[in-house]
């Protein structure tokens, strides 16, 4: 009983794909009698369905078949994961070395539980509905007490404004950056207007200065309060800091 059941899932899944696959399918055919080439196709499936749009790779394969006049969205036929592979206790296999590590390949799955590559591919992507992506970059990563303390302080800063609608004219921040000595000119501000007949304007080719310094300024929400810049050879430490605010 729990075996069909399992099956009923895996073709049901099954379906689902292969329907969203049909259709971003007629979508690149679309694009393709209207033009557009394939990496336009691509980025527009990126648009409209998101993290399930068939990759670059598929894209350019289904493209090569149009240009082979093949115009069929249909998959050739092709023998899928043998249900000798697919078993339940492959299945709790793959879904345990998940369980330990999602960052493990398919590679690494087939080789650690002795399933065979392609029905570790057919588990994790039909069975599982799962898909290999790379973590996204992030500025750092809080723990939940951190992430706790930054609500709490955020909850008492609005809390503040609420009460004393003048409190941010009171706050005064600050920052630091490089400035050079001079920044060349952009071939674009350079334009001026000519008449067909007298010579194209000409100007030298610069580079960026090698002189540079340090400025750092202070602001609130009227505008700049105060602004230093830094001598050539002092480093910029806590007491520099505090002689500046003195």
């Amino acid at each position: 009983m729990c075996c069909q059941f399992s099956q009923v899932l895996s073709s049901s899944s099954c379906e689902i794909v292969m329907s969203d696959r049909t259709e971003q399918r007629i979508c690149l055919r679309f694009c393709f009698r209207l033009g557009k080439t394939a990496t336009e196709a691509h980025e527009m499936l990126q648009k409209a369905f998101k993290e399930e749009a068939l990759s670059r790779t598929q894209v350019f394969e289904w493209y090569a078949r149009f240009k082979r006049g093949e115009m069929s969205v249909e998959d050739h036929p092709h023998s899928g994961c043998l249900s000798t592979s697919c078993t339940d206790e492959n299945v709790e296999k793959i879904q345990k070395q998940i369980n330990e590590d999602r960052r493990y390949t398919t590679d690494k799955i087939s080789e650690a539980t002795g399933v065979s590559w392609s029905s570790c591919q057919w588990i994790l992507t039909v069975d599982f509905n799962m898909r290999h992506a790379a973590a996204k970059f992030v500025p750092r990563l809080l723990t939940q007490d951190q992430k706790n303390t930054c609500l709490t302080l955020c909850q008492e800063l609005k809390n503040q404004i609420e009460s004393n609608q003048n409190i941010l004219s009171k706050v005064i921040t600050g920052d630091e950056g490089w400035c050079y000595g001079y920044d060349p000119q952009t071939k674009q501000a350079s334009n001026q207007w000519k008449t067909p007949i007298s010579p194209r304007p000409k100007k030298a080719r610069q580079v960026r200065s090698n002189v540079k310094t340090m400025l750092i300024v202070f602001f609130d929400v009227r505008g700049i309060a105060h602004r230093e810049f830094v001598p050539p050879g002092q480093t910029v430490n806590q007491e520099f800091y505090l002689e500046v605010l003195r």
